[in-house]
């Protein structure tokens, strides 16, 4: 794996909060380029990468760089390459939208109103309103604005469409694919898994600090397992199965089946799989100590 194909790249990264877990042993290789989902319950440690990633939390053991360069000695040039959204949107309340915008282009040395004005007209801003006016959803289109108007090489979005409508989540992907396309890699966490799904190419799937699968969403979303609902001998059962449909279907044999459906598993009891099975790997370990 060559470092100059790579976005990102965590190896043994662990970051501790005294007693408390935040990451352990965690590796991560993102390719320039990729759409990259980092899938995970609350609490998982996808934050803890993140802020690890950019330098504003300081990892114990490891490594991590982005574009080849050390993140805990190259910060200033890396935050030069990155569109970084965190999970929740914080500004200076008193502050109107368009100063906002404008002060996030300053700090970056940058003329970005072109691309501020066009973010804002596909995401309806209203630049004239204060922070303080905005909802959840509003805060959270000008910070996507604030990532995106100086047209990074990475994007480094945390749970980013959380608070955005759908018709918002919809074009904010839209966006995400037209930069994509001209060769901005995005790295995003999530819960969502559709999204995952949908506007992935790879991801990893996180679990307590570690992760516990990569690979492509593709394979991650495969599956032999059929989610079977019917009624039987009078009586409503839904159940997940794997195996043979002859061999299913002839363990009906002298029962009363009122009505089937045979349909693919939602795609949160796919990724659930991955945490039983980890759950089963970590007992079975345990048991053989």
């Amino acid at each position: 794996m060559k470092t100059e194909k790579m976005a990102i790249e965590i190896n043994n990264m662990t970051k501790n909060y005294g007693k408390h877990r935040g990451v352990k042993d965690l590796n991560l290789h993102v390719e320039r380029g990729d759409i990259y989902g980092f899938l995970g319950p609350n609490g998982a440690g996808k934050s803890t990468t993140i802020r690890s990633l950019l330098g504003l939390l300081r990892f114990q053991k490891g490594s991590a760089s982005i574009f080849g360069m050390d993140v805990r000695c190259r910060q200033k040039e890396i935050l030069k390459e990155i569109g970084y959204m965190p999970s929740e949107a914080m500004f200076y309340p008193s502050m109107r939208v368009k100063e906002v915008i404008r002060l996030a282009a300053d700090l970056r040395g940058q003329d970005c109103r072109r691309e501020a004005d066009r973010l804002c007209e596909r995401l309806a801003v209203d630049t004239d309103k204060k922070i303080e006016e905005l909802s959840l959803g509003n805060r959270k289109k000008v910070s996507i604005v604030c990532a995106m108007q100086h047209k990074p090489q990475l994007f480094i979005f945390d749970e980013p469409t959380s608070g955005l409508d759908p018709l918002m989540q919809a074009e904010f992907f839209k966006l995400v694919l037209e930069y994509n396309r001209q060769g901005t890699t995005c790295f995003l966490s999530s819960h969502v898994l559709t999204e995952i799904k949908r506007y992935c190419r790879h991801a990893a799937i996180i679990k307590e600090g570690e992760v516990i699968r990569t690979d492509t969403v593709e394979n991650l979303t495969r599956t032999n397992s059929r989610r079977i609902h019917m009624i039987r001998d009078g009586r409503e059962e839904s159940f997940l199965y794997q195996g043979s449909l002859n061999e299913l279907f002839a363990g009906f044999a002298g029962h009363d089946i009122a009505d089937i459906t045979i349909e693919e598993p939602a795609l949160d009891e796919i990724f659930m799989h991955y945490y039983d099975e980890e759950d089963r790997q970590s007992e079975e370990s345990a048991d053989m100590q």
